[in-house]
């Protein structure tokens, strides 16, 4: 038998099975192929004109139940603005195919850790100012997170959206068709967590998987990688409970950043656009000049000091076990690189939160809030969600200081990017110039300040 019939491995090919294709469209497309090897045999005209009239028949079939099934998932998806943009993105941009590249796991994590440590570097080389925090008087203090009951953690495990991490030893999907089951121990890990102050060190691990930015970049620059982390399921869930808890705190005492469009009710991307276009429209309806900045940052979410916003944490009157719970959770975390089914040795992270976290987002808010003070000391407008941050200045056209009070401003910026370890991109920061009137003007632009 070993000499007849040896042992051999095949790959096995991920076959993809649209979701619109019914057990009649099957039908009708073995006929289809059926019809088509019947004229090839015979090549008779009789068998050609059944064949076409099949394939006629069942390309429009095909394009009908596309049709019905598209109009049916963007009709239950109209008012769910991010699920409609998913739909949107994989119609008019669908998945390219894995790239071919001679880059490895280690390659990745040497990388990435490399840029962080050199971005790191520069802020050691360079003075810095203090940052210092004072408590606000009126503000109350976060000193516990308060523990859940059962029915919320259900139905936070059930609207979470079911990705699954390499490190969860049950899929994301089985584990919320379980839950129920599971519930009562799901809910003694959240807040045993929570009361004690202490996230689990299996929680801080993550799996970091490189995905190219855009198709047609060359797969053979490592540069042309977004890192994506994927991290536990239940780390998630733990973060949505926090999440929740820390909004509600910051919502009732006013200490979110009024032109901060994160995490905040109603305040979404599309509400961040139009607080900006309006000012801008509003500058030039009476008859003003305006200055529209669009600052970069380069790895923002990875270069976040932890002294720095746990020291920003206490400002906002979070002390206790609630500030030991954010303490813990930055503190010890790891990640591993997979690409092509290898796993890079894993590495420690001393600075920075998860981007691919539920709370990493509202955690780099709280850290950039005090920039705004730097910002409107100098008559600047700005609009922020998350790590974007938008200047605006207006002012008349007959103003000979506006170039001084732009540089002014922007001096001001980079003085406090620097004192907490963020790396402006002067080549992806914009400036861009409105004038009052339509007509062209010629403006200088003094970008010394980078």
């Amino acid at each position: 038998m070993d000499l007849l019939c040896p042992l051999t491995t095949i790959c096995k090919k991920n076959s993809y099975t649209a979701p619109w294709l019914s057990d009649m469209l099957r039908n009708n497309r073995r006929e289809l192929q059926s019809a088509a090897r019947k004229w090839k045999k015979s090549k008779l005209d009789t068998d050609l004109i059944s064949y076409r009239t099949l394939l006629s028949k069942f390309s429009l079939d095909v394009t009908s139940a596309k049709t019905s099934f598209y109009k049916e998932k963007l009709e239950t998806s109209a008012q769910d603005h991010r699920k409609l943009h998913n739909i949107f993105s994989s119609l008019l941009n669908p998945p390219a195919p894995p790239s071919p590249s001679s880059l490895t796991a280690e390659d990745f994590a040497t990388f990435y850790t490399e840029k962080i440590e050199r971005i790191c570097q520069t802020f050691m080389s360079l003075p810095t100012s203090s940052t210092s925090h004072s408590q606000h008087s009126a503000t109350p203090s976060l000193t516990q997170l308060s523990t859940v009951a059962a029915e919320e953690v259900l139905q936070i495990t059930r609207s979470c959206n079911p990705t699954t991490c390499p490190l969860d030893l049950i899929p994301s999907a089985m584990l919320q068709t379980i839950s129920p089951d599971l519930l009562p121990f799901i809910t003694t890990v959240i807040n045993g967590s929570l009361t004690s102050g202490h996230v689990p060190t299996v929680f801080k691990k993550a799996r970091v998987i490189p995905i190219l930015k855009k198709p047609a970049l060359d797969p053979s620059d490592i540069s042309n990688y977004r890192l994506v982390s994927l991290l536990s399921f239940l780390l998630k869930i733990l973060e949505h409970v926090v999440c929740n808890q820390l909004s509600d705190y910051l919502m009732q005492n006013n200490l979110h950043d009024p032109n901060q469009s994160r995490f905040k009710a109603a305040h979404s991307t599309e509400t961040a656009l139009l607080a900006v276009t309006e000012k801008l429209h509003a500058a030039r309806s009476a008859k003003l000049s305006s200055v529209l900045i669009l600052l970069d940052l380069s790895a923002a979410f990875d270069t976040v000091n932890h002294k720095t916003l746990l020291s920003t944490l206490r400002s906002l009157g979070i002390s206790g076990t609630a500030w030991e719970w954010f303490a813990s959770y930055l503190d010890g975390r790891s990640y591993q690189v997979t690409w092509k089914g290898l796993t890079s040795a894993p590495r420690r992270l001393s600075t920075g939160v998860p981007q691919g976290s539920v709370l990493g987002p509202l955690l780099f808010s709280l850290y950039t809030h005090s920039i705004g003070k730097v910002i409107s000391s100098h008559g600047f407008s700005y609009h922020c969600y998350a790590d974007d941050t938008q200047l605006n200045f207006s002012f008349p056209p007959s103003d000979t200081m506006a170039s001084a009070r732009i540089s002014a401003c922007l001096a001001d910026i980079s003085s406090w990017m620097t004192a907490h370890q963020l790396k402006l991109n002067p080549s992806k920061t914009v400036l861009l110039v409105i004038p009052a009137s339509a007509r062209r003007q010629k403006v200088k632009k003094d970008m010394a300040w980078m």
